[in-house]
């Protein structure tokens, strides 16, 4: 149903990620690659962030939303990133839910997208609402429904199984309609409405 299931988010590097990440809570993809565009041109390391000019920074990031929280976060994981990492994004699990801004979801994006890093499955609104439905797991908590859907799938198949989840909630099984007349899934789906 979903062979091109991907990252939707513009990034050339560890940093770009972390950024657009943090930016895309509460928004779409879409806007935040539109204001990645021009941010990532303007602020290029770690030190660029951390320097900034508050207001400036919400300026730039004003129509993600939420930009007063999500310039604080983006600083103060720069400032981390300056001071405990040499201003480099780190690695592993542990020290990248130190930053600011960085939870579990978050940090899985970073490490499979940037560094190719598997070590559990992104569980963001869309994966959570498909999991849910799909009976993969009855938790409302993220890191319930990750730890179900580790279970669920073997590890070789995280990253992947993470990117297809979110293309059949973002384009299929959507939150207010879902469309289980074309999906693939309906014969097995104990919530499909079909």
């Amino acid at each position: 149903m979903h062979p091109g299931a991907r990252t939707e988010i513009d990034f050339s590097g560890p940093l770009e990620l972390l950024v657009a990440t943090i930016l895309s809570a509460q928004s779409t993809d879409r806007q935040v690659n539109l204001v990645t565009k021009e941010l990532f041109k303007k602020y290029r390391t770690a030190a660029d962030y951390a320097a900034a000019k508050t207001e400036e920074l919400e300026r730039d990031i004003h129509s993600t939303g939420f930009f007063r929280a999500k310039s604080r976060l983006i600083q103060g994981a720069a400032r981390m990133l300056q001071d405990d990492f040499g201003g480099e994004v780190p690695r592993t699990m542990e020290e990248l839910t130190r930053l600011p801004g960085v939870a579990r979801k978050t940090a899985n994006i970073v490490l499979t997208g940037a560094f190719g890093i598997v070590e559990g499955m992104a569980v963001d609104t869309h994966v959570g609402r498909v999991s849910r439905r799909l009976g993969l797991s009855k938790c409302e908590d993220p890191a319930k429904i990750e730890q179900d859907l580790l279970r669920f799938f073997p590890k070789e198949s995280w990253a992947r199984a993470t990117s297809l989840l979110v293309f059949h909630g973002r384009y299929l099984c959507k939150a207010k309609k879902p469309e289980c007349g074309r999906c693939l899934l309906k014969r097995e789906c104990p919530s499909s409405c079909v």
